[in-house]
């Protein structure tokens, strides 16, 4: 049998028709659209999942469960999204919508632990029962698997890990605090100091790579080091030093037999996992541990939600719903 996975995102539905080797045989992809109603939401998410199946060759028939992975805060034992603020979900029943649509049981869990859960089964966490994945992206999305299990604490809320504070009262966190590891960690954190570093240095090679302010991205300031820029080397070296604070913070917190590093600036490769790998080394509580956490870039990019959500039903399917 095969198993369905979809990546629910603020711009696009991603769906992939997932063998029993963790392979995407048929794939999918419908632009989100929102704001918009959610039923009309549910309805194309319904349309992805069988454009994927098509895809694979296969028919509905073939399918055994689908799985889900959504922004915000989601019950897996309800199929009920609490709340998405980047989708405006409140207290949506999506597993019951689609399994109205569909026919299939469906399982529902946060996308950041979904594609936790993917990397843990078939990525970097492959042969691991505690492991830790980060997503450095528009924010800083985090997953955390426990003996083999994913926490998300009493309330179903837990995992937040962008959210723990690295400087007290610093900048301000789209979720109302100041300081969060994510306003400096994410992307979005990487854009802001590469653009402020450009504006105190008009003669930076910046300028020449990203063309304007409004065009600055996060390969910017890494490009303009590669580029011999002091400038911008000096805005990748605290970037860095930010990141690894935060993974020094997480390895403290869970001691993870690997913690594995995702999202766009992943890319970075060694780049970005080296100067993180001195940091903790350096600064991590339990330096002299025989057994250190293993630092790792992400095997699986835009592929482990989708296969962590295809295979989340191995967690929740004999529980209650």
């Amino acid at each position: 049998m095969f198993n369905v996975g979809v990546d629910l995102g603020g711009t696009n539905i991603a769906v992939g028709v997932v063998n029993e080797n963790y392979e995407i045989v048929g794939r999918s992809k419908i632009k989100t659209n929102c704001p918009r109603p959610a039923e009309e939401i549910v309805d194309d998410m319904a349309k992805a999942v069988k454009l994927a199946v098509e895809d694979a060759g296969l028919s509905l028939s073939d399918i055994d469960t689908i799985g889900v992975g959504s922004p915000g805060s989601v019950n897996p034992f309800t199929g009920v999204i609490a709340t998405s603020n980047n989708l405006g979900f409140s207290n949506l029943p999506m597993g019951q919508m689609l399994k109205d649509r569909l026919g299939f049981d469906c399982y529902l869990e946060n996308d950041a632990s979904a594609a936790a859960y993917g990397e843990f089964i078939a990525g970097a966490g492959i042969g691991t029962k505690d492991f830790v994945a980060i997503t450095l992206g528009t924010g800083v999305g985090g997953g955390v698997i426990i003996g083999g299990k994913l926490f998300a604490g009493s309330n179903l809320a837990g995992g937040e890990l962008g959210h723990t504070v690295i400087v007290y009262e610093g900048a301000q966190c789209t979720c109302g605090r100041k300081g969060c590891w994510e306003a400096y960690a994410s992307a979005t954190g990487l854009i802001n100091l590469t653009k402020a570093k450009m504006e105190e240095n008009k003669a930076s090679k910046m300028w020449e790579i990203a063309g304007s302010l409004e065009t600055v991205n996060g390969r910017t300031a890494f490009d303009g080091m590669r580029a011999g820029d002091a400038a911008a080397k000096e805005v990748v070296d605290l970037y860095i030093n930010y990141v690894a604070c935060g993974i020094t913070n997480m390895v403290n917190i869970f001691q993870p037999e690997v913690l594995c590093i995702g999202g766009g600036i992943s890319k970075e490769g060694d780049t970005l996992l080296n100067p993180i790998i001195d940091y903790v080394s350096k600064h991590s509580f339990a330096k002299n541990v025989e057994e250190q956490t293993k630092l790792k870039i992400a095997q699986l990019g835009n592929d482990a939600g989708i296969i962590g959500a295809a295979y989340i039903h191995r967690l929740y399917k004999d529980s209650a719903r």
